[in-house]
């Protein structure tokens, strides 16, 4: 599996690309950051964002997008901002056909480190020594694109049974619903009420 995480962010959107699968060595491809310019316009910026994860998809042909779940911060301009680049790294897989997943900071955090509260340095540690790497990436939202794309390679075959379960689940609860309502629509012929049941006695005397 090769998967594209995205870091979103307006000035610095980090992205990174690694193959592999679950127990088993991962590789990065590639990684590095989408900058804008601070002080442009915010339309351009979402354009220049745009232009970047293009580039990257171009590049690497990904099989998914893993991109971090957005949380309500106290600096509303901040989560705004993250939104939007986020919005955009979806909308480029989604237009090709790339199916695209999110994970929250904790679920990266905690499939990478084991624990759902590492600070950035732990993730950057962590991500060097799964990848093999010489150092950790810089900046840190390289190093967190890279741990978004390890987070999905990790979970996916437990979040694949888990919707297999679910769907086996729906599957037999729609069995069992047409089921009765077969059994339910039969009753009627079957079943003879009491009255019925008075007058056929009454026409066989």
């Amino acid at each position: 599996m090769r998967v594209l995480g995205v870091d979103p962010g307006l000035t610095r959107c980090g992205v990174g690309v690694v193959e592999g699968v679950a127990g088993r060595p991962l590789t990065m491809l590639g990684v590095g950051v989408v900058r804008t310019a601070a002080d442009a316009d915010i339309g351009m910026r979402l354009v220049g964002i745009e232009r970047g994860i293009e580039e990257w998809l171009d590049r690497f042909e990904p099989e998914l997008v893993a991109v971090e779940r957005v949380f309500a911060q106290h600096n509303v301009r901040t989560v705004m901002g993250t939104a939007q680049a986020s919005a955009v790294a979806m909308l480029c897989a989604s237009r090709r056909g790339i199916p695209v997943a999110l994970h929250t900071p904790s679920e990266v955090k905690a499939a990478v480190t084991g624990s759902g509260r590492a600070d950035k340095a732990q993730v950057g540690a962590m991500v060097t020594r799964l990848l093999r790497l010489s150092a950790p990436p810089k900046p840190a939202d390289a190093a967190d694109a890279l741990a978004l794309a390890i987070c999905h390679i990790w979970r996916a075959p437990a979040q694949n049974r888990l919707q297999q379960a679910v769907a086996q689940n729906r599957l037999q609860q729609a069995v069992a619903r047409h089921q009765a309502a077969q059994q339910q629509a039969s009753a009627p012929q079957q079943a003879t009420t009491p009255h019925q049941a008075s007058a056929v006695k009454g026409r066989t005397r």
